[in-house]
């Protein structure tokens, strides 16, 4: 059974290069730069541009959400923002929850500070949360992320096609999914 009480705590995660912290409005200005990144848009295949006022007040809010999970990634040392991820869409119920992640910028990409929040992520949703499965999906062109939750333990379950049109070109998103046991022999 899962344990809500931990999607409530907003926990601090600290691991060897990155530390997850909840997202919070001190975040909003560094966020809000990452929404006009080109290249994390198309990575995310975010059109929309939300304003600064709209960013600030989701930074805000989170602390009170209790049915998911949002954090920034920043890198150690230093504290500098390197983006954010979220447990959201949870499934009580089946024991699930969605998962997604976007770097601020593309010179954070390559380092494994993608890979590292991930495992960090995925670690406290199975091990505090009690979650079964994490789901989430990735466009089939962005190659390096699939590497990276490959390598975390997801597979691919499934693919929605032409679910972007992104500079007049459709594109697949793939559906992965990753298990408690998944995750855990992809650790070991």
């Amino acid at each position: 059974m899962i344990d809500l009480s931990a999607l409530r705590e907003k926990p601090t995660l600290a691991g060897e290069r990155v530390s997850l912290v909840p997202l919070a409005v001190e975040h909003a200005d560094d966020f809000f730069e990452s929404t006009r990144d080109e290249e994390v848009r198309r990575l995310t295949g975010t059109h929309r541009r939300p304003d600064y006022d709209e960013i600030r007040d989701w930074c805000a809010t989170r602390a009170d959400q209790f049915d998911r999970l949002d954090m920034a990634i920043v890198e150690d040392p230093g504290g500098r923002f390197v983006g954010e991820l979220a447990l959201r869409d949870l499934d009580a119920d089946n024991e699930s929850a969605g998962y997604r992640i976007a770097l601020s910028a593309i010179e954070f990409t390559g380092q494994g500070l993608g890979k590292e929040a991930t495992r960090l992520v995925l670690d406290y949703a199975f091990n505090r949360v009690h979650l079964h499965r994490v789901w989430l999906s990735v466009y089939a062109f962005n190659m390096r992320a699939i590497a990276v939750y490959r390598s975390c333990g997801f597979s691919v379950e499934g693919r929605l096609r032409n679910a972007l049109l992104w500079d007049e070109r459709r594109h697949d998103a793939l559906i992965m999914g990753v298990l408690e046991s998944d995750f855990r022999r992809a650790r070991d």
